[in-house]
C-alpha cells in the first residue's frame, strides 16, 4: 500500500536527523536554516529526478539514461538560447520539458512495443544521447557569458525566501504525492509493480503504463538539464556524469523496491536528501568526498538488506498463518 511517510521511511527521516545532529556537534553552522536551505537547494535536481525514477522502478523498470536525458536537453537549450536570446522562459522550459519527454518516450515505446529490458534500453540510449549532445555542440562548451540574464537568472530568482530551483523540487513532490494517493495513474503504477499479471485482467495496459512512466521521467529530466545549466551557467558533453547512479540510489536508500510496487514519494524524498546531506557535510568535516561513493554504497546495502529481511517476515508470518488455519 502507498503512504506517505511509512515506518521505512520514518527510519530514514531520524536518520537523517541524527546525521544533521552529529555534523553540528562539530559545526554547528552546518545547520542554521540558510545553509539547510541551500544543502536543500542543492539536492532540489536530485529530488526532482529521483521522483521521476521512482515511478519507472515501481512498473518494474529502470531508466539509465536519465542523466545524459539531463546533459541533451540542457545543451539544447543553452545554445537555443544563444542562437535566440530573446526567447521568454517559459518558452524554453516548455522546450525542454518537451524535449525530455520525448526521449522518454523514445524508452517506453521500445520497453512497451519491443519488449527489450529496460536496463538494456536506457543503458543504450544514455550512450546515444551522450553522442548526440558531442554532434550537436561539436564538443564546445556553452559558457555563461554566452548565455543571457534571464536564462541564467531564472533558477536563482527568490520567491519567499527560496530560489526557484528549490520551489521547483517542492512543487514536484507535491504533484506527485498527489498522483501517487489520488488519481488512477497513481493506482495503476502500483498495480503494475505489485503484480503485472493480475493488473491486466483489471483492465490496466501494463506497457501503456510502464510507457507513461518512462515519459514522466524523461519530461522531468528535461527539467532539470535546464535547471542545471542555467544555474551552473555552462553545458558540456560530460555534464552529470554518473550522476543517474545517485538517483537510482536516492531510490532504493528511500526504500523504492527494485522488484517493483512497493515505495512513497516520502521515500525517494528522503533517500535523495540524505545523500544531498552527505555530500554536503563530507567537506564540511574534513573528509574527502571520494567517501561519497563509500558512503553511498554502504547505504544502498544496508537498504537492500532491510527490504530483504522485511520481505523474509511477511513470508514467515503467512506460513505461520497457514499452519494454523484447520
Amino acid at each position: 500500500m502507498m503512504r506517505f511517510l511509512p515506518l521505512r521511511e520514518l527510519i530514514l527521516g531520524g536518520a537523517v536527523l541524527i546525521l544533521l545532529a552529529l555534523i553540528a556537534t562539530r559545526f554547528p553552522g552546518f545547520v542554521a536554516p540558510d545553509n539547510l536551505a541551500n544543502v536543500f537547494n542543492d539536492t532540489a535536481p536530485l529530488i526532482i529526478l529521483a521522483l521521476g525514477q521512482m515511478v519507472v522502478i515501481m512498473t518494474r523498470c529502470i531508466d539509465l539514461s536519465v542523466a545524459a536525458n539531463l546533459a541533451l536537453t540542457g545543451m539544447a537549450v543553452a545554445m537555443l538560447n544563444v542562437a535566440m536570446p530573446d526567447l521568454p522562459i517559459p518558452v524554453i522550459v516548455s522546450i525542454a520539458v518537451l524535449l525530455g519527454a520525448f526521449m522518454g518516450a523514445i524508452n517506453g515505446l521500445l520497453v512497451w512495443k519491443l519488449a527489450i529490458p529496460p536496463i538494456v534500453v536506457t543503458l543504450g540510449t544514455m550512450t546515444i544521447f551522450r553522442g548526440v549532445i558531442f554532434l550537436i555542440s561539436d564538443g564546445k562548451w556553452v559558457n555563461s557569458h554566452e548565455m543571457s540574464p534571464a536564462f541564467t537568472g531564472f533558477p536563482r530568482a527568490q520567491m519567499l525566501g527560496l530560489p526557484v530551483l528549490s520551489w521547483a523540487a517542492v512543487l514536484t513532490i507535491i504533484v506527485f504525492a498527489v498522483m501517487m494517493a489520488r488519481t488512477p495513474l497513481g493506482r495503476s503504477i502500483l498495480a503494475v509493480g505489485g503484480n503485472p499479471h493480475a493488473a491486466v485482467y483489471t483492465g490496466i495496459n501494463v506497457g501503456r503504463t510502464q510507457f507513461v512512466a518512462f515519459v514522466i521521467s524523461g519530461a522531468l529530466a528535461g527539467l532539470t538539464g535546464y535547471l542545471w545549466v542555467a544555474r551552473y551557467a555552462v553545458a558540456y558533453v560530460d555534464i552529470a556524469g554518473g550522476f543517474e547512479l545517485e538517483v537510482v540510489a536516492a531510490c532504493v536508500i528511500g526504500g523504492i523496491s527494485i522488484a517493483g510496487g512497493i515505495g512513497s514519494v516520502g521515500g525517494a524524498v528522503l533517500g535523495a536528501i540524505f545523500l544531498g546531506v552527505v555530500k554536503n557535510a563530507l567537506p564540511v568535516v574534513n573528509i574527502s568526498p571520494f567517501w561519497q561513493l563509500a558512503i553511498s554504497g554502504s547505504a544502498i546495502l544496508i537498504a537492500v538488506a532491510f527490504n530483504a529481511r522485511a520481505g523474509r517476515a511477511k513470508g514467515r508470518i503467512i506460513l505461520k498463518s497457514a499452519d494454523v488455519t484447520p
